[in-house]
């Protein structure tokens, strides 16, 4: 036991003893000043923005930079969708695999462009190595790229500056965070053995009969691999993701993987505290989504390590530690500090299922997918931080009569509403309106597991899509028969259809609306003209604001989910506590 909570703690430590450090480096990137790639990036760069037809790196309004974001990821998610539809006659296709569905491509190319990753379908029988690399491995940079840009474009307007330009910030996000880090740890994955290979599959013996052969699947894993983690984008180059041994081999590998996936979202909140000059706010900021990072770790664990109490009962032992659907090569502490850690950041990545969860990690993977802030989406989840941060100004300034105020600048109905609109009414939208049509038509669910779980189930693949996150209960009827099985003769399902589809709703609305109102958000700030700091100034650079804000966040995100918390986790809680009885 000890062991586990030790390794928990080391790698929280790592994450924070990088925080300063990469958050400086990323805010030194987008203030463009001087860095150690600059001689490597700038003539690359200068080509790049004269490709796009950027000229001057002229500022963007908020309107211009939303539409800049929704025109390119358009044409991307469009070109993506015509290369996995033509895979069966494109190149880089050892084995020969057809174009899958029309929903499930379509569902594909929404779910990389969004970041979300959602798979419906198995890597390895669906797509080819063409599809993977030029389709999907494209959209890990691009779709990353888009969320640290939104993120460092709403920092700006947060604290008084222009927006900035999409294009510009996206291709720097690219060639002087995304791609270099890559590069390096996708080496760094190779040597520690994650395959790199355009080989087909490898047909060897089996150990139980050397006379029977197997075909064990590859292909270039360790640089998609390292983009998928970084990018938090979460999508599996296999069909059992990070838990399977080509994609996450060893110890090492896993610790990389988490480093990884939690390396920039924790540290933008660094790069605000340089943007703003105020680092006292940013470090007390940080300490609220690390709090709850941490108690949720916690809870996880614990459930996992003690097992499930009315199957202890039956064995006749205290505990037993729940090794269903867990990564028993890492044991019960890097499984549950993984599913924390994925559905924190909107990775999605996996090495547990999370469908074998105790309830106390399924209430606490589907908090992290209805708060959005611990530590969020790449950049968009400091955003929405931000938001939370408003509204507890506004709130704040309520209750004491003081005029709602943030870095000098006023909070006016236009940002509460915005804050609002984004917090309140945007993500329940896009998880419990098709959440509760899924639940009212038998025949839409393809649920495994019926009642409280059950509900966990539909619910969390909604959240996931808003979130865009990517992970899944499972459990659930939502992937076609592979192209392959569908060239045999299998038959495509409506259950599959309605999946793709009204997660396809999910993904866009829970993608484009936030971005669209945190630009327009930071757009208004940008143009406030500061107000000089009196002693009726609402201070929100205090140990006392930040617990106002932590407590804002609790009851404004949490409190809209409680009733889908009660009758899923809580309530599944409850039952097995009875079986005992």
């Amino acid at each position: 036991m000890l062991q586990g909570w030790i390794q928990i703690a080391l790698t929280i430590l790592i994450i924070v003893a990088i925080t300063p450090f990469f958050g400086r480096y990323m805010a030194r990137v987008f203030m463009e000043q001087r860095t150690l790639l600059d001689p490597l990036c700038d003539r690359a760069e200068s080509l790049l923005y004269t490709f796009v037809g950027v000229k001057g790196k002229e500022n963007m309004t908020g309107w211009q930079y939303a539409r800049a974001v929704l025109y390119s990821n358009a044409v991307i998610a469009i070109l993506v969708f015509s290369l996995i539809a033509g895979q069966g006659v494109l190149p880089l296709n050892p084995t020969g695999i057809p174009a899958p569905t029309w929903d499930t491509t379509l569902h594909t190319a929404i779910s990389f462009i969004t970041n979300t990753d959602q798979q419906h379908y198995s890597g390895e029988t669906t797509l080819s190595y063409g599809s993977q690399i030029w389709g999907l491995g494209y959209q890990m940079f691009t779709s990353a790229g888009t969320g640290l840009a939104v993120g460092i474009a709403f920092i700006r307007g947060l604290t008084g500056r222009p927006l900035g330009n999409f294009y510009v910030d996206l291709i720097r996000a690219i060639t002087r965070i995304l791609l270099p880090i890559s590069i390096v740890g996708a080496i760094a994955l190779i040597i520690a053995g994650v395959p790199e290979t355009l080989a087909g599959p490898a047909i060897l013996p089996t150990l139980e009969n050397p006379n029977l052969s197997q075909a064990i699947a590859r292909g270039p894993v360790a640089h998609f691999e390292m983009i998928k983690e970084l990018g938090e984008n979460g999508g599996g180059f296999f069909a059992s993701n990070s838990a399977h041994p080509l994609e996450n081999p060893n110890g090492f590998v896993n610790l990389v993987q988490l480093v990884a996936i939690l390396s920039i979202p924790t540290s933008l909140i660094y790069t605000y505290g340089v943007f703003a000059d105020n680092l006292k706010q940013a470090r007390l900021i940080y300490l609220i989504p690390l709090g709850i990072f941490i108690g949720f770790t916690i809870i996880t664990a614990i459930g996992e390590y003690n097992g499930n109490p009315a199957v202890n009962s039956l064995l006749g032992v205290d505990r037993a530690v729940n090794f269903e659907g867990k990564e028993v090569r890492f044991g019960w502490a890097q499984s549950a500090l993984y599913a924390v850690t994925t559905t924190a950041t909107m990775c999605g990545a996996v090495i547990a299922m999370h469908d074998s969860l105790m309830p106390n990690g399924g209430f606490a993977t589907l908090s992290n997918l209805f708060l959005q802030i611990v530590f969020g989406g790449q950049g968009t989840g400091t955003a929405y931080l931000f938001a939370y941060l408003i509204l507890a100004v506004f709130v704040t300034g309520l209750m004491v009569g003081r005029t709602p105020e943030f870095l000098g600048r006023k909070i006016e109905k236009r940002e509460v509403v915005l804050a609002s609109f984004l917090i309140l009414l945007v993500h329940p939208i896009a998880i419990l309106i098709p959440g509760a049509i899924a639940l009212a038509f038998p025949d839409f669910q393809g649920i495994s597991n019926p009642g409280f779980h059950g509900l966990s189930q539909v619910i969390y693949e909604y959240a996931s899509a808003a979130a865009n996150n990517g992970s899944g209960f499972e459990g659930l009827g939502d992937s076609q028969p592979s192209p392959i099985a569908i060239a045999a003769g299998a038959k495509p399902t409506i259950t599959a259809l309605w999946w793709n589809l009204s997660t396809s709703f999910s993904l866009l609305a829970g993608r484009y609306i936030p971005i669209a109102a945190l630009l327009l958000l930071a757009d208004g700030m940008s143009r406030k003209q500061p107000v000089p700091a009196t002693t009726g100034t609402l201070r929100t650079d205090t140990g006392l604001f930040t617990g106002v804000t932590a407590g804002v966040i609790l009851i404004l995100g949490a409190l809209t989910f409680l009733p889908i918390l009660a009758l899923g986790p809580i309530a599944e809680a409850f039952q097995i506590t009875r079986m005992i009885g």
